[in-house]
């Protein structure tokens, strides 16, 4: 079922899809919406699943009010009845599931996060990158920033699911640059996360953020990490077999309340 999910003034664009189980609840990169979940969807047949656009990225309008990541997930949650889930995040959806992992432990069951934003990781500085960014976002030179963003993050092929993804995500950075309030840092409290864990990453996605996956799971007490051949910045694409069973076995295992 899809449907429109106030947050505050604005809506974000959402699927719930009944079934059975520990909800799985599917949060996207930044460089790309939630058809990224696409080839994950007929693995999790038979489960409920969510899943919804950010603000500003596919089906969901540009905002017109400051907002957080972290508060329109408890929003979507809460309009669903979602006391508690499994949250399956990549990217910046990674570093959505973990500010709710940290600020409410009791709402996740279970994380599965694919090569993760960490809010408060120590990024090192880039100026020819962050230069070349905003060179082409003055011009909002929307092929340019598809070009780059294929370059950085999509290593393993410019192919057409690829492409579409940049695409629909390229937009969104336009917008949400007046509106976006980061959430609290979570890199330095990543020791106290109570909830079973994966990390994956792949070996073609950019060094750093190799480097940060590696560091999130050795910080997470039991984590589990799992290295992805072939695979860049946009995993479910690459290696959906991988991911689904990965989902998969934590909705299975991981226990039915907090320990």
């Amino acid at each position: 079922m899809e449907l429109r999910i106030p947050v505050g003034p604005d809506e974000v664009w959402a699927e719930h899809v009944a079934g059975d189980g520990v909800p799985v609840v599917l949060l996207h990169p930044g460089v790309g919406d939630s058809r990224v979940w696409d080839p994950v969807m007929p693995a999790l047949a038979g489960r409920r699943v969510v899943r919804y656009d950010v603000r500003g990225y596919g089906q969901s309008a540009a905002p017109t009010a400051e907002f957080s990541l972290l508060e329109d997930l408890v929003t979507v949650l809460d309009q669903l009845g979602l006391e508690r889930a499994l949250l399956v995040g990549c990217s910046m959806g990674g570093g959505t599931a973990l500010s709710l992992a940290l600020s409410d432990p009791g709402r996740v069951q279970g994380l599965v996060l694919l090569c993760p934003g960490v809010p408060g990781f120590p990024m090192p500085d880039e100026p020819e990158l962050d230069a070349e960014y905003e060179a082409l976002a003055d011009k909002r030179d929307v092929e340019g920033l598809v070009r780059l963003g294929l370059r950085l993050w999509g290593a393993a092929g410019d192919d057409e699911a690829a492409v579409a993804q940049l695409q629909a995500a390229v937009p969104a950075w336009f917008d949400q640059g007046d509106y976006l309030k980061p959430d609290p840092p979570v890199y330095d409290r990543l020791q106290t996360v109570q909830a079973s864990t994966v990390v994956m990453v792949g070996d073609k996605d950019r060094p750093i953020l190799a480097a940060v996956a590696g560091a999130t799971a050795a910080r997470i007490p039991g984590a589990e990490f799992i290295w992805m051949p072939g695979v860049d910045h946009l995993p479910s694409l690459r290696n959906p077999a991988l991911v689904s069973r990965t989902i998969l076995r934590l909705a299975d295992h991981v226990p039915t309340q907090p320990s």
